[in-house]
């Protein structure tokens, strides 16, 4: 297989971050993009596929489309799977795993379908070969994925394997961590890597502060970006390992440019902060901080909301922050006062920044008491939530240095 071979893809991705993951698809690299619900479609050579894989801080997985069929029924499934040449892809001595979604007519538990999808594959090995794959649902050599929508199935290679979302630097978490690729989308919706990029040029660089860091995530994937360091660089295993068509020199190239980019140049990485009032949250920062490599490049500290001012007197950045929600009745009322003090303390300690809040609750969005720049719509999960954007500028609005 030449290595300029285009290749259809599809990268996955939680609603609401698909403009986000197209605009990442293109800078490195991809062509013909699509945006869908839930994912972008684009073209690309293999080597694009790793980079994707081992760059892309948005999607959740990179699939490599084999076929679409119609599949209103099981006959019509087990057929139009059996009809692919699985041999390109995998062995009789390989392990496997089915993964399906989406329901439609007769073929309408996920579980069956995947046993279907299993059934024609082993069924085409036995009668050429004589023997057959084995399943491994926990870390199979070639994971499957099953896409089944209005009478038709799409049946996938998953490049990816475990979902991207896990760099591997999250040893524990905290209660209701924030998924490392949402991070990621609000930091580079709050224009964190542009003010990077701008701090460089005029030798300023922001400083990047969340005053309630849970488990760490938003200033780890914030040095990440800083350092232009691969999201994916620590995972050891990705879903095109175990695939025939995998190129091992190749992929020992991706990594090893990607090694070779990151920014190790302490002059030239911003400062970052994360603070939270429960110790326990603290500890596992600085430990996850630890694991991704950035110990003493983040400085995490126990601090209530009530302590929190400028870090750096006289300096501007983003402050972002992923503060509880309130799910549960009565917890509004109670949360209430930390929206306000917010507000309070932004709008009095924080001139010159933007201020970005990410909440579910629009009820104590409003005890934030500034008014939004901006909001954007992403989901936490099945929540649908908002990154409201304050600009903390003194004055007129011309008077904000981030803006």
């Amino acid at each position: 297989m030449k290595h300029a071979e285009k290749f259809s893809l599809f990268a996955t991705t939680p609603k609401g971050m698909e403009e986000i993951l197209e605009g990442e698809l293109r800078s490195l690299g991809a062509t013909n993009l699509e945006v869908a619900r839930a994912g972008v479609r684009f073209e690309g050579s293999l080597e694009l596929a790793y980079r994707v894989c081992l760059w892309s801080r948005i999607a959740n997985r990179i699939f490599l489309p084999l076929s679409t069929f119609p599949a209103s029924t099981p006959e019509k499934l087990y057929g139009g799977v059996k009809s692919i040449r699985w041999s390109d892809h995998l062995s009789a001595q390989s392990t496997i795993a089915v993964d399906c979604v989406g329901t439609h007519s007769d073929v309408s538990n996920t579980h069956f379908a995947a046993l279907k999808t299993k059934d024609a594959i082993c069924d085409q090995f036995m009668s050429i070969e004589g023997s057959r794959p084995s399943v491994n649902v926990k870390d199979p050599d070639v994971r499957i994925h099953v896409y089944l929508l209005e009478g038709e199935a799409t049946v996938s290679i998953d490049l990816s394997g475990e979902s991207l979302h896990r760099r591997g630097y999250r040893e524990e978490g905290v209660e209701a961590p924030l998924k490392e690729n949402l991070a990621a989308a609000i930091l580079m919706s709050a224009g964190w890597p542009e003010a990077v990029r701008q701090g460089r040029e005029t030798g300023q660089l922001p400083v990047l502060l969340d005053p309630m860091c849970g488990s760490g995530t938003l200033p780890i994937e914030a040095a990440w970006m800083a350092a232009n360091r691969a999201p994916g660089i620590l995972r050891e295993r990705f879903g095109f390992m175990g695939w025939k068509q995998h190129q091992p020199a190749l992929w020992a190239q991706v990594q090893n440019e990607a090694k070779n980019q990151e920014v190790t140049d302490r002059k030239l990485l911003p400062r970052i902060y994360g603070y939270d009032r429960d110790p326990r949250a603290v500890r596992t920062s600085i430990g996850n901080a630890e694991l991704a490599g950035q110990a003493g490049r983040i400085h995490f500290e126990k601090r209530d909301l009530a302590q929190l001012e400028n870090p750096i007197p006289g300096s501007v950045g983003l402050l972002v922050v992923n503060p509880p929600y309130g799910e549960r009745l009565g917890d509004t009322e109670e949360l209430k006062p930390v929206y306000e003090m917010l507000g309070t303390t932004m709008k009095h300690k924080f001139l010159g920044w933007d201020g970005f809040v990410f909440t579910s609750n629009p009820e104590l969005a409003k005890s934030v008491g500034l008014k939004t720049s901006r909001r954007t719509i992403f989901f936490n999960g099945a929540l649908e939530c908002r990154l409201l954007k304050y600009e903390l500028y003194r004055g007129t609005k011309k008077g904000s240095p981030l803006t």
